[in-house]
């Protein structure tokens, strides 16, 4: 890691709840810069070594301009993990094995 990036270790990781909206996403997948699972539309949860700041322009320079776009960190065990039901198929399961 070099000084001043905001990147960190690999093993140092933080699990982020993002979503933009689906509707004006451009076409092809998005690099999420971690790994990712997805939530719902437009929504993901990503495990990634990057800061919230990073992370939120990174994929913020991936849409088009003015593409809502929201991003937040969740405490990564079972008490932080949000509650959910109705959620892409394997989300509990990807929170559980990360």
């Amino acid at each position: 890691m070099e000084a001043g990036t905001g990147e960190s270790d690999a093993d140092a990781v933080t699990l982020y709840w993002l979503w933009h909206d689906p509707a004006t996403a451009p076409e092809g997948a998005l690099d999420l810069h971690g790994d990712a699972h997805p939530f719902g539309p437009g929504m993901w949860l990503v495990r990634s070594p990057l800061t919230r700041s990073k992370l939120y322009h990174r994929i913020k320079w991936q849409l088009p301009e003015g593409t809502p776009l929201a991003c937040a960190p969740l405490g990564d065990d079972p008490a932080g993990w949000p509650k959910f039901k109705g959620m892409e198929a394997g989300a509990l399961g990807w929170l559980r094995g990360g």
